[in-house]
């Protein structure tokens, strides 16, 4: 059964970093391309990060790209996604995905999300 899992999400000092990892069973990472979107309270949802199925090409949300990084690591078939000096608008669910078309289009499956709040 196909399945993403993130973790790591949390409460996170301003300033801080936070590091998402997302787990995938039911099918090999590394033949897919795979992102990291996010939702805040009464906003669209955004493209963060995504990582080409080689994993030689990296994408970033260009108001993001400073300050996030996405990597994977396939022999545990789990990829994260890290950002630093991180703010209250930080805050939303974030979600990892399977198959995203660039930053626009999540993809057909998602992870359940993970809930970031960035407050002192």
């Amino acid at each position: 059964q196909l399945q993403l899992v993130e973790s790591g999400g949390g409460l996170v000092q301003p300033g801080g970093s936070l590091r998402l990892s997302c787990t995938a069973s039911g099918f090999t990472l590394e033949y897919y391309a795979i992102g990291w979107f996010r939702q805040a309270p009464g906003k669209e949802r955004e493209g963060v990060s995504c990582i080409s199925h080689s994993g030689g090409s990296t994408f970033y949300n260009p108001s993001l790209k400073s300050r996030s990084s996405i990597s994977r690591d396939t022999a545990k078939n789990q990829f994260t996604l890290q950002l630093t000096s991180v703010s209250p608008e930080d805050t939303a669910v974030y979600f990892c995905t399977r198959g995203p078309n660039g930053l626009t289009y999540p993809g057909a499956y998602w992870g359940q999300g993970t809930q970031v709040t960035v407050s002192s």
